[in-house]
């Protein structure tokens, strides 16, 4: 539904497969190349988690290997070498 959303005009260029799969798929749902590519990207970016999630992610992992040996510094320790 291109005429409600803002949009820039991008170039990308496919393989012919990648084309000839992509005509394909737009056929078979009744929409365009165009619809079909906004789509996969969607579910792509979708699929990524945020910075705030994959932080949360590190934060909980940190130091969950206690079998690991020795003393493990604190997160803010390791966040304070980089």
């Amino acid at each position: 539904m291109l005429c409600c959303m803002s949009s820039t005009r991008t170039q990308v260029y496919f393989t012919t497969e990648q084309r000839e799969r992509l005509d394909e798929r737009a056929r078979a749902d009744g929409t365009t190349l165009a619809e079909v590519v906004r789509k996969a990207i969607d579910h792509y970016l979708a699929a990524q988690p945020t910075d705030q999630e994959r932080e949360r992610a590190l934060g909980d992992a940190f130091g969950a290997c206690p079998a690991f040996g020795g003393e493990v510094p604190s997160r803010d320790e390791w966040a304070a070498r980089d």
